[in-house]
């Protein structure tokens, strides 16, 4: 790393200096991703961060050339905040010893924003973010940083150019082919774009293999510095009622509000158009200080549904009852993973819903296996209408239902499939959570059977109060005492962690434990004493977790 920034030392320009830097530190973005299979990543990205990041400064720091001096002041603007204090005290220490420093030093990291404009395609999937920055008045250059709503809502790429006043022509002179969907070009207030912009990449942080694109690594510093210049809200102020949907960080599992749609976007005080007005929840506040929306409780997604069912659109529907289970399946998704926008309708999102999401997520019967394709077709006609969305790109819309039908009936796997009863896996999937059956089915080692006179296929293990006496029939060895209530205790607890997937590196742990040979009773044990050992701290369970199994192997070699 030190030798390749010798080349700092023939740059003159900041904007060059400080590309080069980012490019270096994106070296090791990646690093925390598995190697193999389930094989779990050895650190954090944060961990990453402190290893190689606070390890670079701090031997450059002791080479003390001027390539060093020139690594340390990139790294001062660029790095994370504690590698950017360090390195700015490391930076200074050697320019007090003598060493020369790069001309370009002097200006990089003293940037000033300027304009932001978003660029957005008419289906609402993405937006292209563009942020105007100079060096005191010079060098002026733009950054393009795109927001995928399909990606939970993550910075999926980035680029700079110094050509600003050619690409803003470029955008705003954009037409779309004949007839393609309009897309929109808006200046937007640069606090509420880095509103935007820390969410997206937040999610594009906390995410553990985050589809971005080859050349994101050699940005993403570039990219966060240039967010932390974005100046910030004011406290009090009113936000925009059309702030782009920047989701919230995937840590918020379960969370319902979202932000406001993406397009149009509208400043305080402006109105919305006819389109953005539909794709808004009822109710939804537009004007100074509608800077949070208001959840889609069960109730409005009824009746949303309900409006949806009776609609021409949906007239042709014969099984009304598997529609609207399939109709909820959709208002969810868009509610849930689409930040509160149920009634957007794009290409991308039909495929993503129907080949992605539902295949991974929810259990269906087979008559809402037969009547999804349909209803999403319908689905689409009626919401696409409903939003404002011109004719041809709903077209392509149901171009894109049509083409996907095939591949979903043979990527949806229904849990027949699986060689399990459809009893055993309704108890399993109260919440048709279909992801949730390997590691729900692992929790609970026993379900059917007899035990101490009570049938076990009529308890329920979504009931707390029958959890403890399945499991203590899963402990029920031939002649043997059973185990004592404290033991059924501590297995409770993490049968109740892993029925809720908190956190969900307790089973991703699980599977690398059970890959390795190890029994599923010994496996359990294993995150007992992991979880005991945490207490309540749960960070530490966290990082326990993901250093399982510790290396070099402690198994036993029969495990091995």
């Amino acid at each position: 790393m030190l030798r390749a920034a010798r080349e700092l030392l023939a740059v003159r320009s900041p904007l060059d200096a400080e590309l080069m830097v980012s490019e270096l530190l994106g070296v090791w973005w990646r690093q925390d991703q598995p190697r193999h299979g389930r094989a779990r990543p050895r650190h954090s990205r944060a961990e990453v961060e402190e290893l190689f990041g606070e390890g670079l400064v701090e031997y450059a720091a002791s080479q003390g050339s001027p390539a060093a001096l020139a690594l340390l002041s990139g790294i001062a603007c660029l790095g994370s905040p504690r590698q950017a204090v360090k390195a700015e005290r490391a930076a200074l220490a050697l320019m007090g010893r003598g060493v020369a420093r790069p001309s370009w030093a002097e200006h990089a990291g003293a940037v000033e924003a300027g304009d932001c404009y978003v660029h957005s395609d008419a289906y609402g999937d993405r937006d292209e973010v563009i942020c105007v920055f100079r060096y005191a008045g010079q060098e002026e250059h733009a950054l393009v940083v795109v927001v995928d709503y399909n990606a939970a809502g993550m910075i999926r790429d980035g680029w700079v150019t110094s050509q600003v006043g050619k690409l803003l022509d470029y955008c705003r002179g954009l037409s779309p082919p004949d007839g393609s969907p309009r897309p929109t070009f808006s200046q937007v207030p640069p606090p509420n774009v880095r509103r935007l912009l820390e969410s997206a990449l937040t999610v594009t942080e906390t995410s553990a293999n985050p589809p971005v694109s080859k050349s994101f690594p050699s940005y993403h510093a570039f990219i966060r510095a240039r967010i932390r210049i974005l100046p910030p809200a004011l406290p009090g102020a009113g936000q925009s009622a059309a702030l782009a949907g920047a989701g919230r960080p995937a840590a918020a599992r379960g969370a319902h509000a979202g932000t406001a749609p993406p397009v149009p976007y509208a400043l305080p005080g402006q109105g919305l158009t006819s389109r953005a007005r539909a794709m808004l929840p009822a109710g939804h506040a537009i004007g100074p200080g509608a800077a949070r929306r208001p959840t889609w409780h069960a109730d409005r997604r009824a009746m949303l549904v309900a409006e949806f069912l009776a609609s021409d659109e949906a007239e042709d529907l014969s099984d009304l009852e598997a529609a609207s289970r399939c109709a909820d399946h959709i208002v969810n998704y868009g509610c849930d993973h689409d930040f509160g926008r149920p009634l957007r309708v794009s290409p991308a999102k039909a495929e993503t819903f129907l080949l992605d999401w539902l295949p991974r997520k929810v259990m269906l019967t087979p008559a809402e296996q037969y009547a999804m394709p349909h209803v999403l077709v319908a689905w689409a006609r009626w919401a696409g209408a409903k939003s404002g969305l011109d004719i041809a790109a709903i077209r392509k819309t149901l171009d894109s239902v049509f083409d996907s039908i095939a591949a979903f009936t043979k990527v949806y796997r229904d849990p027949a499939s699986f060689g399990l009863e459809p009893g055993l896996v309704a108890r399993l999937l109260p919440d048709r959570d279909l992801e949730a059956l390997p590691r729900r089915a692992f929790a609970f080692g026993v379900l059917e059977g007899t035990f101490r006179g009570t049938d076990l296929s009529s308890l329920d293990p979504a009931n707390p109060a029958h959890r403890r006496l399945l499991l203590a029939a899963d402990h029920d060895a031939p002649g043997g005492p059973g185990a004592s209530a404290r033991h059924l205790e501590r297995h409770e607890a993490i049968a109740e962690r892993l029925w809720r997937d908190d956190p969900p590196e307790l089973w991703d742990a699980a599977q690398r434990l059970l890959d390795l040979g190890m029994p599923r009773h010994d496996v359990i044990h294993t995150l007992i004493d992991v979880m005991d050992g945490a207490g309540a701290d749960e960070r530490a369970l966290r990082r326990a977790l993901t250093d399982l199994p510790p290396e070099p192997p402690t198994w036993p070699a029969a495990l091995a």
